[in-house]
C-alpha cells in the first residue's frame, strides 16, 4: 500500500536508498552480488542522464524517453576496439541500428529493467505519485531495436539448415583430401542446431567426451560453473559423428573434435564461418542468416513448441533454473493455431 504522504526525494538521495536496499538482498541470497551490481550501475548511470539535483517525482514520461535515448546514445567501451564492431555496430557487426549508436539491444533492455524496478520501489516507498514508465512512448525501435530480428530459425529455415549440413557435396576440383572439410562443417551445424550448446562448449569438445550407454551416444558436455551434462544425441546427427571421427577428422595425436585441416583446434571465432558456408547451400527461400547463439535459441525454441518437458529442454541446454528458459525461447509465426488445434484435452474426443 502506498504511503500517505509523498516525499519529495532527489533523484540521487532516491538512487542511494534504492541501491543500499539492493545490496542488503544480497545477504539474504535474493540477489547474487553480480547482479546487485549492475542495478547499482544503472541506477547511478540514471542519476547522471536525469541529474542528481532534481526531484524524483517531477520525472514525466518524456523525461523518461529522454533518459534511455541518452543511454542508447553512450558509447560502449567494451565494444571498442573489436574488429568489425565499433560503436553503434548492428547485433554481429553488421550496419548500425537505427538508433543505436552507443549501447547494444541487450544493454538497453537491461538498463530499462533496472531503472523500471528503481521506480516500482519508489510508487511503494512514497517517492513518487505516478511511476512515469508507464506514460513513456520511446519505442523499442528508436531505443535501438531491441528485437529487430528474431533469433530462432523457424521450422522450414531449421530444417534446411540442417538438411544442407548432412549432405557432403563431391570435392572442388583441385581440393586435396585432407583439406576438405564437409564432414565437420556439418557435425558442427547439427550439433548446433540440434542439442544447442554454448559456442564455447561446442570448441572445447573433446573426442573422449562423446561415449555410447545401451546403443545410444552420449555427449558429456563441461558447462558453466563446472557443471557437466550428458545429452544423448539424436540418431542423424551420431552417424554424421561417426562419419566425421572414420573420415573426416585429421589424423593427429589433438584429443580436440573439432580441427582445423591443419590439425588445430577450432577458436570461437571460426564457427560463424563454418555456419554461413553451410548456409550458402541451402535454398534461397528457406536460408536466413543467423549465428551460434541463435542456433541454440532454435534448439529452445522447437523442443519447447513441440512440447517437450521443460525440465527436460533445461537440462539439455545446461541451465540450473527453468526461469531461464524464457529468453531461449522465441516466438513462431502459427504457434497458437497449431496448440489449439492439436489440445490436449480434445485429442479423441468424438465429434458433437
Amino acid at each position: 500500500m502506498r504511503p500517505a504522504e509523498l516525499e519529495r526525494v532527489t533523484v540521487a538521495e532516491a538512487a542511494d536508498r534504492y541501491v543500499e536496499l539492493v545490496r542488503a538482498r544480497t545477504v539474504t541470497g535474493g540477489l547474487s552480488p553480480s547482479t546487485a551490481e549492475v542495478y547499482a550501475r544503472d541506477v547511478a548511470t540514471l542519476v547522471e542522464l536525469a541529474g542528481a539535483e532534481v526531484v524524483l517525482d517531477d520525472l514525466t514520461g518524456q523525461d523518461v524517453d529522454a533518459v534511455l535515448l541518452a543511454f542508447a546514445r553512450k558509447p560502449d567501451g567494451r565494444s571498442a576496439g573489436r574488429s568489425g564492431r565499433g560503436p553503434g555496430a548492428g547485433p554481429g557487426g553488421g550496419r548500425p541500428v537505427e538508433g543505436a549508436v552507443g549501447q547494444s539491444a541487450s544493454s538497453q533492455a537491461r538498463f530499462r529493467r533496472s531503472i523500471s524496478a528503481l521506480f516500482k520501489h519508489a510508487v511503494l516507498a512514497g517517492w513518487v505519485q505516478i511511476n512515469p514508465m508507464t506514460a513513456s512512448t520511446v519505442t523499442a525501435q528508436e531505443r535501438g531495436g531491441l528485437r529487430p530480428h528474431r533469433r530462432a530459425l523457424t521450422r522450414e529455415q531449421a530444417q534446411g539448415l540442417i538438411g544442407a549440413a548432412q549432405t557432403v557435396e563431391p570435392p572442388a576440383p583441385g581440393k586435396r583430401r585432407d583439406q576438405r572439410t564437409e564432414l565437420r562443417d556439418g557435425l558442427i551445424v547439427l550439433l548446433l542446431a540440434t542439442v544447442g550448446p554454448r559456442v564455447s562448449e561446442l570448441v572445447r569438445a573433446n573426442v573422449e567426451d562423446f561415449f555410447t550407454n545401451d546403443g545410444v551416444r552420449y555427449w558429456r558436455i563441461f558447462g558453466k560453473g563446472g557443471r557437466t551434462r550428458d545429452v544423448p544425441l539424436p540418431d542423424d546427427v551420431a552417424r554424421v559423428l561417426q562419419a566425421y571421427l572414420e573420415r573426416g577428422r585429421p589424423a593427429v595425436q589433438d584429443k580436440a573434435l573439432l580441427l582445423s585441416w591443419r590439425g588445430r583446434r577450432l577458436a570461437r571465432g571460426d564457427v560463424q564461418a563454418v555456419i554461413d558456408r553451410v548456409q550458402a547451400r541451402v535454398d534461397p527461400d528457406q536460408r536466413r542468416s543467423v549465428t551460434p547463439h541463435g542456433l541454440r535459441h532454435t534448439t529452445a525454441t522447437h523442443l519447447l513448441a513441440d512440447a517437450v518437458d521443460m525440465d527436460a529442454v533445461r537440462r539439455v541446454l545446461g541451465h540450473s533454473d527453468l526461469s531461464t528458459l524464457g529468453r531461449y525461447r522465441d516466438e513462431l509465426p502459427g504457434e497458437l493455431e497449431v496448440a489449439m488445434r492439436s489440445h490436449p484435452l480434445l485429442r479423441g474426443t468424438p465429434p458433437a
